[in-house]
């Protein structure tokens, strides 16, 4: 069975996160989307939120074969414990490539079976990032064409909590 990981901090799942999870699902038997802490990053969301969002952002794609989850540790445990194949990443930039490129040797070393796949994001989702939705969110600008409309709500309320009246 090919089981193929797809984690991030996901601070808030966008449209475009929501486009590579639906394509990697297509790749593999099995994929876990993995909602993981980073160290370098305060989030706005806590991890059983972050892990909400997704799940109600893939809850109607009809595809059986993604699963949930969050962990608090390094990936490459994760992805050993789940006998995955590959990490599936997003790219959207020259600059995204060469990061994951780099990601991916400091993980061989880590785990000398690690692979990934990169999948180059669609063009009209290329310049969506979470920073960008919480910039624009911050302010009270419109995310609706950056995030799934099932959470957008959500969203849009803890950005509404987080802004001083």
């Amino acid at each position: 069975m090919k089981v193929m990981l797809f984690p991030g901090t996901f601070d808030p799942f966008t449209r475009g996160h929501r486009d590579i999870a639906r394509r990697a699902a297509k790749l593999c038997d099995v994929l876990y989307v993995a909602v993981m802490e980073n160290s370098a990053k305060t989030p706005l969301f806590t991890l059983d939120e972050r892990e909400d969002l997704i799940r109600k952002s893939l809850a109607g794609d009809g595809l059986d074969n993604i699963k949930v989850m969050k962990w608090d540790g390094l990936m490459v445990d994760l992805y050993t414990k789940l006998d995955c194949c590959a990490v599936v990443r997003g790219i959207r930039s020259e600059s995204d490539f060469r990061y994951e490129a780099e990601m991916a040797l400091a993980n061989r070393l880590l785990h000398p079976g690690y692979d990934a796949v990169l999948l180059p994001c669609r063009d009209d989702l290329s310049l969506i990032s979470s920073t960008i939705v919480k910039e624009v969110g911050f302010y009270g600008g419109d995310i609706s064409k950056m995030v799934p409309a099932e959470i957008i709500d959500v969203v849009k309320d803890k950005f509404k909590k987080g802004r001083k009246q």
